[in-house]
C-alpha cells in the first residue's frame, strides 16, 4: 500500500523565540553601578578638603560687612545731632488724621521731642518697617525737613499713625528726662523693641559706642 505523503500547505510562519525579559535585579545592579561611577568621578573632581558651603570665616566676614554702617547714613545722623538740643518758638501744627493710636497729648509729646532732640532720636532706630520708606532713624518718623538753623519746616505724617514710632520716641523722651545718655537710651530701645520685630531702620550707633 503506497505511503501517504503529507503536504504542508501555506500557513503562519513559525513564531520567533520569545526574548528573555531583563530581570529587575539586573536593572537595579546597572543603576547602582552608574550612580557609583558618577559619584566617584565627582569626588575625584573636587579638591580634597573643600566643600561648596561657605566657610565659617567667610560667613563671619560677610556678617561684619553687612553690620557696618553706611557712611552716608552716619553723616546724616551726625549733621542732625549737631542741631540739637534745639528749642523752637513755634512748631508747625501736627498733622492729625482721625483718631491716632495713642492719646493726642502723647503723640504731641513725641513730635515735640523729635523736634527738640535730633541728637537723641537720630541715633535711635525704629522697628515698624519704615526703613522701606527711606527712614534711617526714629527722628525721620516725625520730622520731614528742617531749616539750616534746626527749626522744623515740615512734619512726617507717618508718626501720627504709627504706635511703634510713638512708643519708641516717648520711651526715649522718658529716659532722656531721667538723665540717661544717648548710648544708654539706644541700648534700652534695642533691648525693649528689638525682640518684637525682625526689621529696624539702619540707624548708626552714637559716637563712642563699642561694638559688642
Amino acid at each position: 500500500m503506497p505511503k501517504k505523503t503529507s503536504r504542508k500547505g501555506p500557513g503562519l510562519p513559525a513564531p520567533e523565540p520569545a526574548r528573555k525579559a531583563i530581570s529587575p535585579i539586573v536593572w537595579g545592579a546597572v543603576v547602582v553601578i552608574v550612580v557609583g561611577l558618577g559619584g566617584l568621578a565627582l569626588w575625584r573632581s573636587t579638591p580634597s578638603g573643600t566643600t561648596s558651603a561657605v566657610s565659617p570665616t567667610s560667613a563671619s566676614i560677610e556678617t561684619q560687612k553687612s553690620a557696618e554702617p553706611d557712611p552716608a547714613i552716619v553723616a546724616k545722623a551726625e549733621a542732625a545731632a549737631k542741631l540739637g538740643p534745639h528749642k523752637q518758638a513755634t512748631l508747625p501744627p501736627i498733622p492729625f488724621q482721625g483718631a491716632p493710636p495713642r492719646p493726642r497729648d502723647v503723640v504731641t509729646a513725641a513730635y515735640q521731642f523729635a523736634a527738640e532732640h535730633p541728637e537723641v532720636l537720630s541715633y535711635v532706630p525704629c522697628f515698624c518697617g519704615c526703613e522701606r520708606a527711606g527712614h534711617t532713624g526714629n527722628s525721620d518718623c516725625f520730622v520731614k525737613s528742617r531749616a539750616e538753623n534746626g527749626d522744623v519746616i515740615d512734619w512726617d505724617e507717618h508718626g501720627v499713625e504709627c504706635a511703634v514710632c510713638i512708643d519708641v520716641a516717648n520711651r526715649s523722651r522718658q529716659m532722656h528726662s531721667s538723665g540717661a545718655s544717648v548710648g544708654d537710651i539706644r541700648a534700652a530701645i534695642d533691648k525693649e523693641f528689638g525682640p518684637l520685630s525682625s526689621v529696624h531702620t539702619p540707624t548708626p550707633h552714637p559716637p563712642g559706642h563699642v561694638q559688642q
